[in-house]
Order: structure tokens, then sequence, then C-alpha cells
């Protein structure tokens, strides 16, 4: 493990910001245990977001969310990406940022814009105007996102495996201080 770093470390960041992918890599250099919360709320539904969605609305989802962010939290040596949205939730955050060393994915809204543009499996873009979209729920994450961060890494349009170096290295050199 990471000198003077907490076991567990969380992702955050907008939907399409390569939580996912580049939690992957990271948990796997730091020997870690990986988790994708919208997919362990997938397999405990038995059904994609997309039908929890049009089911239970948003709330239903987010009392999901909820419940996972807090036991994924509870283990250790884990690297948990979380929802795009997880951070809506004030407990949400506070379990993040007492649990663990949690890492912004900060990404450009033009970019995942361009990386969500078509995607029927998103809920919340199924609009006209995904790009106006996009910039709305940026501006309305974007605190929150920096609020529950330790760290903040840029992901901008660099390769996964040069943000996931870029993470570690963070982690390295992350003290108590949040920046």
């Amino acid at each position: 493990m990471v000198r003077g770093m907490s076991e567990n470390v969380y992702l955050v960041g907008m939907m399409a910001a390569g939580k996912s992918t580049i939690g992957r890599l990271v948990a796997t250099r730091l020997g870690l245990a990986f988790y994708d919360t919208d997919r362990v709320i997938e397999e405990r539904a038995g059904a994609d977001i997309a039908w929890i969605f049009d089911r239970e609305g948003e709330p239903g989802f987010r009392r999901r969310e909820e419940h996972v962010v807090d036991e994924l939290t509870r283990a250790e040596r884990v690297l948990v990406a979380t929802g795009g949205g997880a951070v809506l939730a004030q407990c949400n955050r506070q379990r993040l940022k007492r649990r663990g060393t949690v890492v912004y994915l900060h990404t450009a809204p033009e970019v995942i814009a361009e990386r969500v543009r078509g995607d029927r499996h998103r809920p919340l873009l199924q609009v006209g105007d995904v790009g106006g979209r996009v910039d709305a729920l940026c501006r309305e994450r974007e605190p929150l996102y920096r609020d529950a961060a330790h760290i903040v890494v840029d992901v901008g349009r660099r390769p996964a495996r040069v943000v996931a170096a870029d993470v570690i290295d963070a982690l390295q050199g992350h003290t108590s201080a949040k920046p």
C-alpha cells in the first residue's frame, strides 16, 4: 500500500469521466479490490440502472446508491468508483471523505458530452439537448465533487493509463491536507 495513504480510495466525478476504467487500473496497481457502485446496484437489483430509474425514479435509485456507498466504504482495502450523482447526498460525501481518500476525476463538460452523445443507457441524458444537460449537471455537481475530494486529478482527453499513473502519484504524495 502507498505509505501515508488511507487503505481505501474512492473515485468521484461526472458520468463518463473514466472512473471505472481508471479505477480498475489503479486498483490493480495498488492491490485493492475494485467495486463500481452502479454495477453493484445493477447486480443486486437484477436489472440495469435505466430500468431502476423507470420503475423507482431517481429517488429510488439514490436510496439504493446510499446503501451501497455505506456498505462499500465500510470494507477494507477497496477502490470504489462511485456513480456520477453519488455526491448529491451529503451522507455519501461525508462517508467517502471520512472512510478513505477521495479522488475527483475532473473532466470538462465538452469532453463528457462527446463521450455520452448517443448513449441510451444513461437515464439523466434522455433529453434533446445532451450538451446543455451535461453543462447543467456539471455546474450543479462541481462544488460537491470538490467538497468531497482530498485530491483532484484532471482527466482531459488523456489515455486512462496516463490518468491512472497521475492518480497513483497523487495518492503517494497525499497528506491529510485538502487541496
